[in-house]
């Protein structure tokens, strides 16, 4: 099961809905999927198959982190857009962190 971390300032509102969408949206394509959110200070130290927040915030993990960025918080259609892709490239990897 791939391990999402859903990110914003506080790790309470924004990234909590995103976390709500993409899992809702997994599920509706039948991919195994656990997303979560937290705030961008305890993400940075989290281990995950895939970090998706704002442009502001993945402008700030260290190189090489897997992080994507959303247009919207809220938008299901972006969020799929921005987001799935590449959950699709992990899948095809079968890259999962342990």
């Amino acid at each position: 099961m791939l391990q999402i971390l859903t990110v914003c300032g506080n790790g309470i509102g924004s990234s909590n809905l995103l976390a709500m969408k993409i899992n809702q949206l997994a599920k509706a394509k039948g991919i195994a999927l656990k997303a979560k959110s937290m705030d961008f200070n305890s993400a940075r130290g989290q281990k995950a198959d895939l970090i998706v927040t704002v442009k502001e915030f993945a402008d700030q993990f260290p190189k090489g982190s897997p992080v994507v960025a959303v247009r919207s918080y809220v938008n299901k259609k972006q969020i799929e857009e921005d987001v799935f892709p590449h959950l699709q490239a992990l899948i095809q990897k079968g890259g999962q962190v342990e």
